[in-house]
């Protein structure tokens, strides 16, 4: 799954209007009527953290890993992939997964 479908699974999980700027790297987000602004919780801890909230997820960053190892979904954290970065990641797949639920 690319970025940008993780991100407007999530975004729907999370009842976000999205629409992509022209770059396609970049989406402006709008949640019940409020002003358009980027957003994109793969790279930003606050967008990160405003969708773990919206979605009541508990995130446990005490291990190197999110899932189970071995599985589809598991992420592991590398020399490429800082704590943060693994940790938004992992806010992003789950957000998606609850978003492809919905459809």
């Amino acid at each position: 799954m690319t970025d940008r479908e993780l991100l407007e699974l999530a975004a729907k999980a999370a009842g976000i209007e999205l629409k992509w700027h022209h770059s396609h790297k970049d989406a402006y987000a709008r949640r019940n009527g409020e002003y358009w602004a980027v957003w994109n919780p793969l790279r930003d801890d606050g967008d990160a953290l405003r969708l773990a909230v919206s979605l009541c997820l508990v995130v446990d960053c005490s291990r190197p890993s999110a899932g189970e190892p071995y599985k589809q979904h598991a992420i592991w954290r590398d020399e490429l992939c800082d704590t943060a970065t693994l940790t938004r990641r992992a806010i992003v797949r789950v957000a998606a997964e609850i978003g492809r639920g919905m459809t």
